[in-house]
């Protein structure tokens, strides 16, 4: 199919400036721009590709839109369409960190986010629903799921080892099953497979290399972490923000808890993957330690050593699509991911949840607990206003946003 270059990046940049509502609307706007529309990818073809992406650490919707451009205008398309899927997301989060860093501490402005915090709790149990029914098909998997729960919340331990051994479990689990049949790999893919790493891996290790040269020790931790999240987001986002939300808050120190709500409600109202939350902790966290400057210096490394993974991942993979697909042990590896990744989320849900609800919480053995006699009741009744809008009314995410913040700020003006 000959597809006009103006026409490829006017469609991909509306997927983009769409890309609202989380990677479940994203896959949607996509299957309706892509297949049903345009008919540029075939219903298989649209459903291997997301499959594969689900095997993938990282946004899997972004890289569904940067594999459907690979798929229909190589490399260059890939890349054209992963830009245009982040970009307006970064520069929206950019805007949006800097007037929070500016402004946030305003009485008012901590009124808006008091109902944005509420909401934000709603859409993360949400999102901890909707996984767990999609996931959760046995015994063993609601096992798993509850077993990572315990590991991450009770034992604290951390995200990366929890998401390893679900991985190996499942890919032992199934083991003696027959890969189905797949076509072989084109003559001469592997050369240009192991350019491909070679050329994206260099792009992804040379800014964590100069900071670590220039001793740039701020500079260096965010490119050494962030590095190390584009490794281990397996199950999306939400997954992956119990563990960022510990380092950023506990082991590192750059950011609050009510900081780290405050940037997961002000990135579920920009379009682009959710995992830009990353680019607005970095820059908070820039911020604090050298105002604007290092804050757009962040916020910048966090994007690269964030996305440009992506594109190493779905240039080195998309050749072999088919042939992942066929392995049974990979399949094994991916339900069960998908399973930790349930109990990783309740783990974020119960976290959102005390911090949202109680002025303290306490650490104790078996993990956090409240002082119940710190109950906010106007966050309370904050919470289930937006349960009613989200879940009853069921209000597109942005509009439910928009009136938990005015809500916050009534509620706050009347107390």
């Amino acid at each position: 199919m000959s597809i006009q270059t103006r026409d490829f990046l006017r469609v991909f940049a509306r997927i983009g400036l769409l890309s609202f509502g989380g990677p479940a609307a994203q896959i949607a706007l996509m299957q309706s721009e892509l297949v049903e529309k345009r008919g540029w990818l075939e219903q298989r073809q649209f459903l291997g590709a997301l499959s594969f992406c689900m095997l993938l650490p990282g946004p899997e919707a972004m890289q569904l839109a940067t594999y459907a451009g690979w798929r229909l205008r190589g490399t260059w398309g890939g890349i054209a369409a992963g830009l245009l899927f982040v970009l307006p997301g970064a520069a929206a989060i950019l805007a949006l960190a800097l007037a929070y860093a500016q402004f946030g501490d305003v009485p008012l402005v901590a009124a808006l986010f008091t109902g944005i915090k509420a909401a934000v709790l709603v859409i993360v149990v949400q999102a901890l629903w909707r996984l767990g029914a999609r996931a959760l098909e046995g015994r063993a998997q609601i096992a798993l799921a509850v077993l990572a729960f315990a590991a991450i919340y009770m034992a604290a331990l951390p995200f990366p080892a929890v998401i390893a051994a679900a991985a190996l479990w499942g890919a032992w689990s199934a083991r003696g099953k027959a890969p189905k049949a797949a076509a072989p790999p084109l003559p001469g893919q592997t050369a240009r497979t192991l350019r491909s790493i070679a050329i994206w891996g260099a792009l992804w290790a040379a800014p964590v290399i100069a900071v670590h040269a220039a001793n740039a020790e701020f500079l260096a931790d965010i490119a050494t972490f962030f590095s190390k999240l584009a490794v281990v987001t397996f199950g999306g986002a939400y997954a992956v923000l119990a563990y960022m939300t510990q380092t950023v808050t506990q082991t590192h120190g750059w950011i609050t808890p009510e900081q780290m709500i405050d940037a997961l409600g002000l990135a579920e109202t920009t379009p682009g993957p959710l995992i830009l939350v990353t680019q607005f902790v970095a820059m908070l966290a820039g911020f604090g330690q050298g105002g604007a400057g290092m804050a757009l210096t962040a916020g910048a490394l966090t994007l690269w050593v964030t996305f440009i993974p992506c594109f190493l991942w779905i240039f080195a993979g998309a050749p072999y699509l088919e042939r992942i697909l066929a392995q049974p042990r990979l399949r094994g590896a991916l339900g069960a991911i998908s399973a930790a990744v349930v109990g990783v989320i309740a783990n974020l849900s119960l976290w959102f949840g005390l911090h949202v609800l109680f002025a303290r919480v306490e650490t104790g053995p078996l993990g956090a607990y409240p002082a119940l006699s710190t109950l906010d009741p106007r966050a309370a009744a904050l919470t289930a206003l937006a349960a009613i809008l989200l879940v009853w009314l069921r209000l597109p995410m942005l509009a439910a946003l928009g009136l938990m913040a005015l809500a916050g700020g009534l509620v706050q003006g009347i107390g």
